[in-house]
């Protein structure tokens, strides 16, 4: 059942108040108009517990802002959701277009810092979150008491002569509920074996992060990526305040996971509201995405922490293949 304001409803109790679902959630579709965003088509998706989201099929599917009963739950950059055209996939050309929000996939052949890997120039995180996604699919319905609303797609990043990978993902959710499901299925689609790099960048900002929040999770250890992450790396999970100059650190955690696989990551903001508290937590599948990345980014305007759970290290292609543990599909 669903429940909202406080008291659960079947199906039949909540269709006699209503006229239509769309009076307490549901997903909207449109196309942005205007600057460097224009053409690029969103979908606003209601639960009607005070949480919302907006998913981008044309920027891979990606979730590009959350919010809870008006409260931000991600950070946002100055890029806005630029168009896919506008992709500099070169160096740092990726950051041009990194607007932050809930979700960026990085991936999906390679991801991480830019490199050169078997003679290839790979740029900063992958092509996916550029990619239009295919076959978009909206739509909702009652399933027994649950009423669930989806979007789904097909994000293909292919070439002549090169890599054919396959991203289908589904963003679902439920009436009444304060959380988001997705799935994902990749498929290497050649026939040939490609390299595997996925990383969910999920981009937590203020009002979570904020002086003395905290990262809560179920890692066991946390291993600095190089010497900025070092600097009181004991304290990795403590969150300052905008701080000049700051140089972004980056840990590789170990994750305990529980008898099912998944393990859990959380930033918490205690203070929030006179002390009622909030946040933000993150499940995934350990045994698909064995690397969680924290990235503390606590700079003036680039205030925000990343949990990102992957199936690779940051440092790049080329650098993964050295280290043995590059995936491939």
């Amino acid at each position: 059942m669903a429940k909202l304001y406080g008291r659960e409803y079947t199906k039949d109790e909540l269709l006699r108040l209503i006229g239509d679902i769309s009076q307490v959630a549901g997903a909207k579709s449109y196309i942005l108009n205007d600057g460097n965003a224009k053409g690029v088509h969103a979908v606003d998706i209601r639960t009607g517990s005070g949480f919302g989201f907006s998913v981008l099929p044309d920027r891979g599917m990606d979730i590009s802002f959350a919010e809870y009963n008006g409260q931000p739950l991600c950070w946002r950059s100055s890029t806005g959701e630029l168009h896919p055209s506008y992709f500099e996939q070169e160096g740092l050309g990726w950051l041009r277009g990194f607007y932050g929000g809930l979700l960026v996939t990085c991936g999906l052949t390679y991801a991480g810092a830019p490199c050169t890997d078997e003679g290839k120039e790979l740029g900063v995180h992958g092509r996916v979150s550029y990619t239009p996604a295919k076959n978009v699919w909206i739509d909702s319905e009652w399933q027994g008491d649950d009423y669930v609303i989806w979007v789904q797609g097909k994000v293909r990043e292919t070439s002549m002569f090169g890599d054919n990978i396959m991203l289908t993902r589904k963003i679902w959710t439920k009436l009444g509920e304060s959380k988001l499901y997705i799935n994902d299925i990749v498929e290497n689609l050649a026939f040939e074996p490609v390299p595997s790099m996925q990383l969910y960048h999920i981009n937590i900002g203020f009002p979570i992060v904020d002086e003395d929040s905290v990262l809560i999770s179920t890692s066991t250890e946390a291993t600095p990526r190089d010497a900025d992450a070092m600097v009181d790396a004991k304290n990795h999970y403590r969150f300052l305040p905008p701080t000049p100059a700051f140089k972004e650190r980056v840990y590789y955690h170990s994750m305990k996971a529980d008898d099912d696989g998944y393990a859990y990551s959380a930033i918490v903001n205690k203070r929030f509201n006179n002390g009622n508290g909030f946040g933000c937590y993150v499940k995934y599948n350990t045994n698909t995405l064995p690397q969680f990345v924290e990235w503390k980014m606590n700079g003036e305007g680039t205030y925000v922490v990343g949990m990102e759970p992957a199936n690779c290290h940051v440092e790049g292609r080329h650098k993964e293949r050295l280290r043995g543990t590059l995936k491939m599909l």
